[in-house]
């Protein structure tokens, strides 16, 4: 009997996460596609951006480390 209400405490608990899972996600405003595009281009750039400077640092810290110990 025990087993029994475990697994249906369980089953509506599950159940009623996936109702307010839906629900939350109906209250969602979704991005246009154009906005979607623009804000993707936006990161795309970031991350290109990001990655130059980190590449830039990398490279003049590995030169200054390499001056230091030679």
């Amino acid at each position: 009997m025990a087993d029994k209400r475990k697994s249906t405490k369980k089953r509506n608990a599950i159940q009623r996460w996936w109702r307010e899972t839906i629900g939350e996600l109906r209250k969602v405003v979704w991005p246009t596609p154009p906005e979607a595009w623009r804000l993707t281009k936006i990161v795309i750039i970031v991350i290109i951006s990001v990655g130059a400077f980190l590449g830039l640092l990398d490279f003049l810290f590995s030169n200054l480390i390499e001056l230091i110990i030679i």
